[in-house]
């Protein structure tokens, strides 16, 4: 063999071999393939037939808990209820309920797979400790469902997260009006409706002939105790998860069968951070809020969701946007000096009417100089305040109407016009401390009818109308989130007979505006500040009422009053009362209020009655204070504490300090006061049936005391008032405790 020849050899030789090795890997390639197609089909069949030795017969129970407002929740469930659908073994489910449901999509989701489930055959039986709002919608998927006399069912119905108010921004821009928003406010009221359509039909195809409950009933959302929920037919049998292992059994004719709760495998290199995160994904029943689900799904969406009612009273949800406007001069005046929830945003659909007809509008906050411009001013406006008004605060907007004012006033019990502050002062305590002094008073509550309502239950239709310059013209208005106000011979407008008070639970012809005179002035009185907002104020004849308002605020013609110019300096001189004189006026400790009786003895000597109290005060011969007595209890300072130094004029500045020593009985206690006072201003008091000029004295003392080793500190603070003619007049005052233990 020549070399050409050998050479050819080892090229064909190793060209064979190259050959043969490309061969096999395609062979690996090919096995490596079938290998994966095997082993998944191992892991299907585990995961979803797992026909294990001895267990054939499997009776499933899934756990529904808690909240469903996450992806990962439902996801979770979803599993689990196509691996009881997917694994002969198991032979029915059990599902073990303790929901009050949660975001609509989710709800309705795991709805339609236990259709699924319930459709293949297998037995499907609810054991109920607490199923509401979606968590009953779960539930009725289930061929039949076991509660405890005590469990909770029902709450039939859905929330909505109204869509927002767009704030346009020149840097964002948006496609559409309603890119933001999803649509317009009124299309809530419309989705929320549909949605719980959706849900009555899940109840009563699920209950079919064993519902013995109206859809009208439905619609209410009321809760019912288990052993209620079975003679409504909204449940079956009274029984908890054995009986319905039992049922299960029975339905799916296995008398043998192992009971295995159905969990997802847990994550052995993450279990702690995943249920972590699953903790902070699923908010105990007592935390849930709107604002939580506002965070979690963003407005507009809607739940099938039961909240306990510190929900709303805990969220800082609120389409109202509060402002403080300075104050102006006017013809109309907007009370928000007592802590009012409105702004020109509940008011501008009117401002912008009041300012076509060439009046003026001012937002004041500081009540004193609300008095000081009400003389001049044709209109006070008071809308949902959360402080009381005090009884000279009341007398003085009572002038203002005796005068030839007019005084409007709106109370609206939505949430956004209460808040928490509203809340803790009693809803309807600050109105109607001063609707009372006019004849009438809001009620508790709000209004709704089932039958005749816009949108939804709570927004009332109004039709029944007397005459009286509000009313004219209109035909039907709509108050939305209303109350009712009650008077005798006062209201102009009514509802239908067949509305109802969320409190009395009566239907009744309710009075929501009311219109009535006092001395040369008008009050009216309106139970919804709504209406006067956009969108709202276009629905029915609202507008019309509006302009109404408007047109009434323009015929009131108040003279303005001059101030009178004396070229005196405003000042209050030294009281001199002579021995005898007795009188009477109010105290207000740590706001409450008491009538306490003041009496000079001699002229060192001043004793004052309090309802719980006497104590007796004695003076130096200059005015001084160097002792008090009080039940058993004599207090005498070192330095006797100072008057005011006479006359008194605006920002006059005054400060003591003196040791003391209290006794009680037989102890002797040890202590300090430092205090400061001011002049802050003058005003007109009325005390009894006479108004002095006072002298407005804001004061500050700290006390220090040492009781059985521990400093006992007392910081007081507030205001009096003193007249020439009567002294004080009035006292406000707040102390505050705190102890420190001396070693």
């Amino acid at each position: 063999m020549n070399g050409n020849a050998l050479m050819r050899h080892v090229w064909e030789r190793r060209d064979r071999q190259s050959e043969k090795i490309h061969l096999g890997k395609r062979e690996i390639a090919v096995i490596a393939l079938i290998c994966i197609i095997l082993a998944s089909a191992v892991y299907y069949q585990w995961i979803f037939k797992r026909p294990l030795p001895g267990r054939k017969n499997i009776i499933g129970i899934i756990r529904i808990e808690g909240y469903i407002l996450e992806s990962t929740t439902v996801n979770r469930y979803i599993t689990l209820i196509n691996e009881a659908l997917r694994n002969d073994s198991i032979k029915g489910v059990v599902l073990l309920i303790d929901s009050g449901g949660g975001y609509a999509d989710y709800v309705e989701e795991i709805y339609s797979d236990l259709l699924t489930l319930r459709n293949s055959s297998k037995p499907l039986v609810a054991s109920v400790i607490r199923a509401l709002s979606g968590g009953y919608y779960i539930a009725v998927a289930c061929d039949y469902i076991f509660v405890q006399n005590s469990s909770l069912v029902g709450s039939v119905g859905a929330i909505g997260l109204m869509p927002p108010i767009l704030i346009p921004s020149e840097r964002t821009i948006e496609s559409g009006p309603y890119k933001w928003t999803g649509g317009p406010i009124f299309s809530g009221y419309s989705t929320l409706s549909s949605v719980v359509d959706n849900f009555i039909s899940a109840v009563e195809n699920g209950r079919g002939s064993r519902l013995k409950v109206s859809t009208t009933e439905l619609r209410k959302a009321m809760v019912y105790l288990g052993r209620e929920a079975i003679r409504l037919g909204l449940a079956d049998e009274a029984g908890g998860l054995q009986d319905a292992i039992n049922k299960v059994a029975d339905e799916a004719k296995i008398v043998e069968y192992e009971i295995e709760e159905l969990k997802l495998p847990e994550r052995k290199s993450s279990s702690s951070s995943y249920s972590s995160n699953m903790s902070k994904l699923s908010p105990r029943w007592e935390n849930i809020t709107l604002e939580t689900l506002s965070r979690i799904h963003p407005p507009p969406s809607v739940y099938y969701i039961y909240l306990p009612p510190q929900a709303i009273s805990q969220s800082n949800v609120s389409s109202q946007i509060e402002t403080s406007l300075p104050a102006g001069v006017g013809s109309v005046i907007i009370d928000v000096s007592h802590g009012n929830r409105v702004s020109w945003w509940t008011f501008d659909i009117l401002i912008s009417e009041l300012a076509k007809r060439n009046m003026t509008v001012s937002f004041i906050s500081q009540w004193e100089d609300l008095d000081s411009k009400l003389d001049n001013a044709s209109c006070l406006i008071v809308a949902s305040p959360i402080e009381v008004y005090s009884a000279e605060e009341s007398k003085r907007i009572e002038r203002f109407v005796e005068e030839g004012g007019l005084l409007l006033l709106f109370f609206d019990p939505a949430w956004e016009y209460i808040g928490m502050s509203g809340l803790l002062q009693g809803i309807i305590t600050p109105i109607n401390s001063l609707s009372t002094r006019f004849g009438f008073a809001f009620a508790k509550g709000y209004l709704y009818n089932e039958a005749d309502h816009f949108g939804i239950y709570r927004n009332i239709y109004i039709r029944e109308f007397a005459e009286s310059p509000l009313t004219e013209n209109l035909d039907s208005i709509v108050f939305f989130t209303a109350t009712h106000i009650r008077s005798t011979n006062m209201g102009v407008a009514w509802t239908s007979k067949d509305t109802y008070s969320s409190i009395a639970e009566r239907a009744d012809n309710y009075t929501t505006i009311v219109f009535t005179e006092r001395g040369n002035g008008t009050v009216a009185a309106f139970g919804d500040l709504t209406f006067l907002t956009e969108p709202y104020c276009y629905v029915a004849d609202n507008y019309k009422l509006i302009l109404n308002i408007a047109s009434l605020i323009s015929q009131v013609k108040v003279p303005v009053k001059e101030e009178v110019e004396t070229g005196l300096e405003e000042e209050v001189a030294r009281p001199d009362l002579p021995v005898g004189t007795e009188k009477n006026y109010t105290e207000w400790i740590d706001g409450k209020e008491s009538l306490l009786r003041w009496f000079k003895v001699s002229e060192t000597e001043v004793r004052i009655e309090r309802p719980n109290r006497t104590t007796h005060y004695y003076f130096t011969e200059d005015g001084a204070l160097w002792k008090w007595t009080a039940d058993g209890m004599e207090c005498i300072y070192e330095n006797p504490l100072p008057e005011p130094p006479y006359p008194l004029t605006r920002g006059e500045r005054w400060r003591y300090e003196s040791n003391y020593t209290l006794r009680a009985g037989e102890t002797v206690y040890y202590g300090n006061i430092a205090g400061e006072e001011e002049v802050k201003g003058f005003e007109d008091i009325m005390a009894g049936d006479n108004r002095y000029f006072c002298a407005k004295v804001e004061y500050k003392s700290v006390e220090y005391l040492l009781i059985d080793g521990r400093n006992m500190t007392m910081i007081t603070t507030g205001y009096y008032w003193i007249s020439s003619e009567a002294g004080t007049v009035k006292q406000e005052t707040t102390t505050s405790y705190y102890m420190l233990t001396v070693y």
